[in-house]
């Protein structure tokens, strides 16, 4: 029985065996974990800005028999297919677009089978973010109504914005863009945020410390705020998406006079020794209605957490826990300052009041403006202030609330190099920041209209090296300090003469850097030339006179100067060369239409016509003889007017067998013309007379020839040369006179003479027979006695005849002395020797002379003028006398 059993065993254990070894085992999927490109997809995960049509896995599995597989993927029914996959290699590829906000992960069935067997798994694909949603606002529109005494950093409104995306993707900031709208003009204008700022992260929109409202300049705000995500990659590449909306703040009218806090802003400190109830810091606010003041009610708007309270009557802030309970090291306390009236509370103010809890170097440095903490600062100023002038519309504080070491720290201020500069460099605590100018020069409203700087503060000796950072944005105001400028320093132009009154000549351009209106330019010109000339007092374009009349031929050139000026009279000046460009507007003009001309064989005559225009070719003249009778008789030379007749006409012979006039007076029509364009022409008859040469020889034969057909010059010539033969006579008179009486001067006898008695002699002095007046001078002496006395046997002197008419006196005795000389008496042509052996030697002398002068007379055919002989004759008589009065006795 147990033999049976054990071979029953036996062949249904070797049954088992045999069926095993025939059995088929199903395919099956490799787990590759995640972060894997293949396998079974186990926590795969995909970007949803995958694009369609990316291969993004691989399905991989084998069969444990080495039969090939193929792969697959379902999805549930009403649920989209994302993915395909190709059955033998088992990629997957995307087909359907993504989008992880609507759907984070997908449910699929992979699949897996050897042709028999199938192996089906469920999968779960995860969709991961991709920055590809922008922020959406909450509860749009935006209208907030806020009183325009509200105070200035108080909160008036929370802006909402969500993302979708996660991460820094769905992480939202936010800032402003502020627009209004004018009340006067209703147009929207984009201005620099200045009114509101926004906290960048809570969405809490406040009014900017140091700003206010004004209902009576501005009723509504327009404040374009800007959601903005924190910023992720989307298709590989890094972006950040934003979304805008309006907020609509209108302003409420309310009383002008709210409450003003006096000692802004307010700094408190905590330390480790305060206890509750220890007195922090009082504020202190009043009416600003300051002839009627109210009482003050204080709270705590917000910023305490329950950790601060303040006295409603006096403004104490105490503290009401101790220091150690304190959860931050800085708390801003908003404190409303209500006044209290008859009807209750009315206007108020909020501030804020800033406390530290102090001996923690935990704080940065921190900037702070007259109303809190602020991290840029705005000033509004002219250009070029004095170097060293301080920047006193900066109000800027610097604080550390560290203590010892821990609050000193360094100002930089970094910009625009050597600008300004900052006082202090270094502070403990706390400063008062001071800007000063450091060079003028560079701060030029036409270079910059703004000027931008970073205010640092760095801590020195401490290991965290704590900073703090504000902007110090400086408005520039323009001022004149430019003149005009003009394109260039002088302007040539050039117009045609004629142009009529008004025409436009150049134009001239002046700049001024400077804005509004000192950049406005007018212009005047003044000179000498500028009479005829006006320019408009604002476009520059210089134009002529109304009753200007340019002629190039008056006057071609003028030269001016204009002047460009601005609002203040500051001004520039630049010199105008204008030219009158010449016209043909003259004909050429002969001195007559007829003229006469006598022509001498051989040499030709000259007719000249003049054109009175200024330049060429206006005025250049040619000539062409348009017509003569007979013809063919003259040749004209086009340039100078020179006419001549045909070279084979050489004597009178050949101009008589032409023509049958005896006179040989022919008429020849000559045209003159210009070469301008258009060209005007002249025409004149010429009535020329042929003639042979003179036979008279030498220079003034030709002359007068050439005179026929000009008496009067040959008039002037003779009168002129009769004129300068009187004046050379005249001359030469005057200087044989002037040189006659010099050389016959008398000077005194030094020698006494003796004389005997004799019989006294008379002097004759008569002309000749037959003599003129002109010729008185020379005359004769007759000697009535031949006798000699000697004086001296070594010095005999001769007897001078006594003349007979007229009778001279006699001349008184004189005692000789050894010492006398011998003295001459002055004649015309000579002189007379008184007592001299050589007495007939100058009479014939005296005669030779008087013989060539009057031949010279007789020659040239003119004598002396009778005033100047009437002079001579009354001088000469008056020197005889003279001489026989005072030298002969």
């Amino acid at each position: 029985m147990k033999s049976m059993r054990k071979k029953q065993s036996l062949i249904l254990l070797i049954s088992l065996c045999m069926s095993m070894g025939q059995s088929d085992f199903a395919p099956y999927f490799y787990d590759n974990g995640a972060g894997s490109s293949n396998g079974n997809l186990a926590l795969f995960s995909i970007s949803e800005d995958t694009s369609v049509g990316t291969h993004v896995y691989t399905l991989n599995g084998s069969d444990p028999e080495g039969e090939p597989v193929t792969f697959g993927m379902t999805f549930d029914k009403g649920s989209r297919d994302y993915f395909s996959v190709e059955p033998k290699s088992g990629n997957m590829t995307l087909i359907q677009t993504l989008d992880r906000e609507v759907q984070d992960e997908i449910v699929a069935f992979v699949t897996i089978t050897d042709g028999r067997n199938k192996v089906v798994e469920n999968v779960r694909v995860f969709i991961t973010d991709a920055n590809d949603e922008k922020p959406e606002f909450l509860n749009l529109p935006f209208v907030v109504d806020v009183p325009e005494d509200a105070a200035s950093g108080s909160s008036i409104y929370r802006v909402q914005a969500i993302d979708r995306d996660l991460g820094s993707g769905g992480s939202v900031t936010y800032y402003l863009q502020e627009t209004y709208l004018h009340q006067f003009s209703f147009r929207l204008q984009s201005t620099p945020s200045t009114k509101f700022t926004i906290d960048g992260h809570s969405g809490v929109l406040r009014i900017r410390a140091g700003e206010s409202l004004d209902y009576e300049l501005s009723r509504t705000h327009f404040v374009t705020v800007v959601a903005k995500d924190g910023g992720g990659k989307y298709h590989g590449k890094y972006q950040v998406m934003t979304s805008t909306a309006i907020i609509t703040i209108n302003v409420l009218d309310t009383q002008d006079s709210p409450p003003l806090f006096v000692g802004t802003p307010y700094f408190g400190y905590v330390y480790e020794v305060s206890v509750p109830g220890s007195e922090i810091f009082t504020v202190f606010a009043k009416d600003g209605d300051q002839n009627n003041p109210n009482a003050m009610h204080y709270s705590i708007l917000s910023g305490s957490d329950g950790f601060f309270i303040i006295n409603s009557s006096s403004g104490c802030i105490s503290l009401t826990s101790f220091p150690v309970q304190l959860k931050n090291e800085l708390y801003e306390l908003k404190v409303k300052a209500a006044e209290v009236g008859p009807d209750g509370f009315s206007d108020y103010s909020v501030t804020t009041v800033t406390i530290r809890v102090v001996d923690l170097n935990n704080h940065p440095p921190t900037f702070y403006g007259e109303n809190g903490q602020q991290n840029r600062f705005e000033l509004t100023m002219y250009e070029h202030p004095p170097e060293g002038e301080i920047l006193r519309g900066l109000k800027i504080t610097v604080n550390d609330s560290d203590q010892g070491a821990n609050a000193k720290f360094r100002l930089l201020l970094v910009g625009p190099s050597r600008v300004l500069r900052v006082v202090p460099q270094t502070v403990l605590n706390e400063a008062q920041v001071t800007i000063i100018v450091e060079n003028s020069s560079a701060i030029d409203y036409e270079k910059y209209q703004f000027l931008t700087f970073k205010l640092l503060a760095v801590e020195i000796d401490t290991p965290e090296r704590f900073s703090a950072t504000a902007d110090i944005v400086i408005n520039l105001l323009d001022t004149n300090d430019n003149i005009p400028k003009f394109s260039s320093e002088f302007y040539i132009a050039r117009i045609p003469e004629n142009s009529p009154g008004g025409s436009n000549v150049v134009s001239v351009t002046a700049t001024d850097p400077d804005s509004g209106l000192w950049g406005e330019v007018k212009y005047s010109i003044y000179g000498s030339g500028a009479d005829l000339f006006l320019i408009h007092p604002t476009s520059g374009i210089i134009y002529t006179q109304p009753w200007a009349s340019l002629d190039a031929e008056v006057k071609s050139k003028y030269n001016f100067y204009v002047k460009a000026e601005d609002t203040e009279g500051k001004y520039n000046l630049a010199e105008v060369f204008v030219t009158v460009l010449d016209q043909n507007d003259h004909p050429p003009e002969f001195n007559q239409n007829f003229l006469e001309r006598t022509m001498i064989i051989g040499a030709p005559v000259k007719i000249e016509a003049v054109d009175e225009d200024a330049e060429e070719p206006n005025n250049l003249i040619e000539y062409s003889i348009m017509k003569a009778d007979p013809d063919n008789i003259f040749d004209i030379n086009t340039s100078t007017g020179e006419i001549k007749l045909k070279p084979y006409i050489r004597s009178m012979e050949i101009v008589q067998n032409i023509t049958k006039q005896k006179d040989c007076r022919w008429s020849v029509v000559v045209q003159a013309r210009d070469r301008g364009s258009p060209s005007f022409s002249t025409t004149a008859v010429v009535k020329i007379h042929i003639t042979e040469a003179n036979r008279l020889k030498g220079p003034m034969a030709a002359f007068l020839m050439q005179s026929r057909d000009n008496p009067m010059k040959a008039l002037g010539l003779t009168v002129s040369i009769i004129t300068v033969i009187v004046l050379v006579t005249v001359m030469i008179s005057t200087i044989m006179y002037f040189r006659n009486t010099k050389s016959n001067r008398i000077t005194p006898a030094r020698r006494i003479i003796r004389r005997r008695p004799k019989e006294q002699h008379s002097w004759t002095f008569r002309p000749r027979f037959g003599q003129s007046d002109q010729s008185f001078g020379k005359f004769f002496i007759d000697d009535d006695s031949s006798d000699n006395h000697n004086t001296n046997n070594s010095s005999p002197r001769a007897k001078p005849p006594a003349p007979s008419a007229p009778v001279l006196p006699p001349p008184p005795p004189v005692h000789s002395r050894p010492s006398e000389r011998l003295r001459s008496v002055p004649t015309v042509s000579g002189s007379l020797a008184s007592r001299n052996t050589s007495r007939s030697s100058s009479w014939r002398t005296s005669k030779s002379t008087d013989g060539a002068q009057r031949s010279g007379q007789d020659k040239d055919g003119s004598g002396i003028s009778s005033a100047l002989v009437s002079e001579l004759k009354m001088r000469i008589e008056q020197k005889i006398n003279e001489a026989n009065q005072g030298y002969y006795y």
